[in-house]
């Protein structure tokens, strides 16, 4: 199991992109945990002014949104009750537990996997801390729910076995909702940054766009761009972003900026000699 943590700004942003899902057909409803109503009674009103309300009891506090995936290997079939229960458990575990949250399963990708969207202020008004929620109780939590529940258990960091890279002429665009995020964008990624001479992240860009991935550097003004930070992500043929993105240092090959920024280097010098060749 992969645990995504997201703290933001917006609860209503949060809410509308997974009632979005449901309206599309691509995710249901399992359950408003600690709401004053029955889930199959809760309305997109109940939802949104009980979590508002929360997060209004501390109004010094901006960002009050914790939007989080638990995401399962693909292999694994899980059912509605039992992924709910896994979700309540591991938000119980890193200190949500008393919190008012909303519980969605997603089926818009090949593994089975849910979304979850509380508040970090309690009932009394307090802030629940963030400070590396990630590394700390979340690791700890994840690992404890694969054993108990029986899960398939996440790689670890840089224990990864690096997946085969095919024939350029075979490598397929990934198909979003059916392929696996993780593993379909390390293999296209691993075989675009061994097979082609590219000298910018701009260049790298244009190849994976053939195969309908997208080197994501984020806003010039924002902090993942100032820190060197760079994502791997589906889009859609008109360059739409798709789903949640990986960290480039989170796949088989780690290819950072600073790994990419040392292949333009070579690259450079490799060119001449294959333009020679041309």
């Amino acid at each position: 199991m992969v645990a995504r943590i997201v703290s933001g700004k917006s609860i209503r942003g949060a809410l509308n992109y997974n009632e979005k899902k449901m309206a599309e057909g691509s995710a249901m409803f399992l359950a408003g945990v600690n709401y004053l109503k029955e889930s199959g009674s809760l309305s997109y009103k109940d939802k949104l002014f009980f979590l508002r309300h929360r997060a209004s009891q501390n109004e010094r506090v901006k960002t009050n949104c914790l939007h989080i995936s638990l995401n399962f290997e693909t292999s694994e079939k899980i059912s509605d009750e039992k992924m709910q229960q896994i979700a309540k458990d591991y938000m119980e575990r890193i200190g949500f537990g008393a919190q008012p949250m909303l519980i969605y399963r997603h089926q818009d990708a090949a593994h089975p996997h849910c979304h979850i969207v509380t508040t970090n202020i309690d009932a009394a008004g307090n802030r629940i801390s963030l400070h590396n929620l990630g590394k700390g109780l979340s690791e700890k939590a994840r690992q404890d729910i694969e054993t108990e529940y029986e899960l398939t258990r996440a790689s670890g960091r840089g224990t990864e076995q690096k997946l085969p890279s095919p024939d350029l002429l075979t490598l397929k665009k990934a198909d979003y909702g059916k392929d696996e995020t993780k593993k379909v964008i390390t293999q296209i990624v691993n075989t675009v940054v061994q097979k082609y001479n590219f000298l910018s992240l701009a260049e790298l860009n244009a190849v994976l766009g053939c195969f309908n991935i997208l080197a994501d550097r984020g806003h010039e003004k924002s902090a993942m761009y100032g820190a060197k930070g760079l994502l791997y992500r589906m889009i859609d043929e008109k360059g739409n972003k798709l789903g949640v993105p990986i960290k480039a240092s989170r796949i088989a090959g780690k290819h950072t900026l600073d790994k990419l920024e040392q292949r333009f280097v070579k690259n450079k010098s490799k060119r001449k000699i294959l333009a020679a060749s041309l």
